[in-house]
């Protein structure tokens, strides 16, 4: 009864010493458990530090797929010069009347006073205006291209960002594993200590063991989860563009946003290439009509010939042209009028895409972001609060390992759900970016 009636007191006391050393300020050359900031990243020592404004615009000059998607623009323009090109004139030539089956009749008396020769030159000359309307479609069509071209860069700057912020997420999780392991082991060793000493037993030294195992491993798992997100990085910058020991360097922090859903739409409808494509369509589809309603009007074949016969050389001019009796264009004519509307849905289904897109984007930026105060309130230092208290005890004593162990499960567990929800929130804010279709937010 009186070591029972001794231990309350022992173990109050403990538990308050505990409640004060993690409450008190560290004394000098005391370790002072670091806070939970993400912003310091296991980086490559000596590696190529890029930021992620870097990495967007390393991207929009070395990445193959939008090299590749800009050809178009150069290939539409090349349609441009062919969609301008004047019909070339027609020459033709004829001997007629030649003794090919009795060669002994081919005489200069015969050549002179019965073959005939003929030289001609035709041109195609065009009614309504088609070479003009070929053109002005051509042109439009490369706006379009242009535009949508301008839509590519767009999406790769949000699979760029995307990708950056899970290289920043890696990191900052293996910064995480790396320091959760070098506490951990410090326990470890003091608990080997006690063991050596007796004052644990074997089953809670091979426990705490065991829950090292959990460390190391989490470690290899961030290891290869920011090796995968480099990777993959790289693939989207351009892979011949950077070293292969690169690395990211950038604030992986909270940033509060203070922007209103009118202006962001306002700013969308401004400069979302995709919008614009569908808007340069329209004119594209009117260019069409134009140009098939031009195809309809028939062109006239002029030609001049020259005859040479017996002696006599004249000169004969002719002219043809096809009766629109029947085939006036009038299909494509009617097509390309549907096409018109069709092109006008598109244009409006665009504008709605738009304003859902940037709704749906401003929505979960705020969901992310109560989420983001909820952690920054206080329950990051209540965890860790809660972890130093429980290791304090233990180390003296004063608490049982079931309890560090928990506490310390708890804290790791509230540290990488912050950083996931940190990652969830940047995240977010990038789908913000690309929803309105510029990375600089009102």
């Amino acid at each position: 009864m009186r070591a029972c009636s001794m231990r309350v007191p022992v173990l109050v006391f403990g538990l308050g010493a505990a409640v004060a050393a993690a409450q008190s300020p560290p004394q000098q050359g005391q370790q002072q458990a670091p806070a939970p900031q993400v912003s310091t990243l296991a980086q490559q020592p000596g590696a190529q530090l890029i930021t992620l404004e870097q990495a967007v615009q390393m991207a929009m000059q070395h990445n193959h797929y939008l090299l590749a998607a800009r050809t178009t623009i150069q290939q539409n323009e090349a349609e441009e010069i062919t969609a301008n090109l004047r019909p070339d004139p027609v020459l033709t030539t004829d001997a007629i009347f030649l003794p090919v089956f009795e060669p002994s009749s081919m005489t200069s008396d015969y050549i002179d006073n019965v073959a005939q020769f003929d030289l001609g030159v035709s041109y195609l000359f065009e009614r309504g205006k088609k070479r003009q309307h070929r053109l002005q479609a051509a042109r439009d069509a490369t706006a379009v291209t242009r535009a949508q071209v301008d839509d590519n860069e767009r999406t790769v700057a949000y699979a760029v960002a995307t990708q950056f912020i899970n290289v920043e997420m890696a990191e900052s999780t293996l910064a995480l594993a790396n320091q959760d392991l070098q506490s951990f082991q410090q326990t470890v060793d003091i608990a080997e200590a006690r063991y050596k000493a007796g004052d644990i037993g074997e089953g809670d030294l091979l426990k705490i063991k065991l829950q090292l195992l959990q460390f190391q491993t989490d470690v290899a798992q961030a290891k290869l989860g920011r090796a995968q997100g480099l990777s993959d990085l790289r693939q989207l910058l351009g892979y011949e563009s950077v070293p292969a020991n690169y690395d990211v360097i950038g604030e992986f922090a909270y940033q509060p946003m203070a922007t209103s859903l009118d202006d962001l739409q306002a700013k969308a409808l401004e400069t979302r290439p995709d919008l614009k494509a569908a808007q340069l369509g329209v004119n594209a589809a009117n260019s069409q009509f134009q140009l098939q309603k031009a195809i309809g009007k028939r062109d006239v074949t002029g030609t001049l010939n020259y005859t040479h016969l017996a002696y006599l050389s004249d000169i004969s001019v002719f002219g043809s042209m096809q009766l629109p009796i029947f085939d006036r264009n009038q299909g494509e004519i009617k097509r390309a009028g549907f096409a018109i509307n069709q092109a006008q849905e598109q244009r409006l289904y665009a504008n709605g895409q738009v304003l859902t897109d940037v709704r749906d984007a401003y929505e979960g930026l705020r969901a992310n972001d109560e989420i983001m105060k909820l952690y920054t309130s206080g329950y990051l230092d209540e965890a860790q609060e809660s972890r130093d208290i429980s290791e304090y005890a233990y180390k003296h004593g004063a608490a049982s390992l079931l309890d560090y162990l928990d506490a310390e499960r708890s804290y790791r567990s509230t540290q990488l759900s912050y950083r996931q929800a940190l990652a969830s929130y940047l995240l977010a804010l990038e789908q913000l970016r690309e929803a309105v279709g510029t990375r600089s937010l009102p």
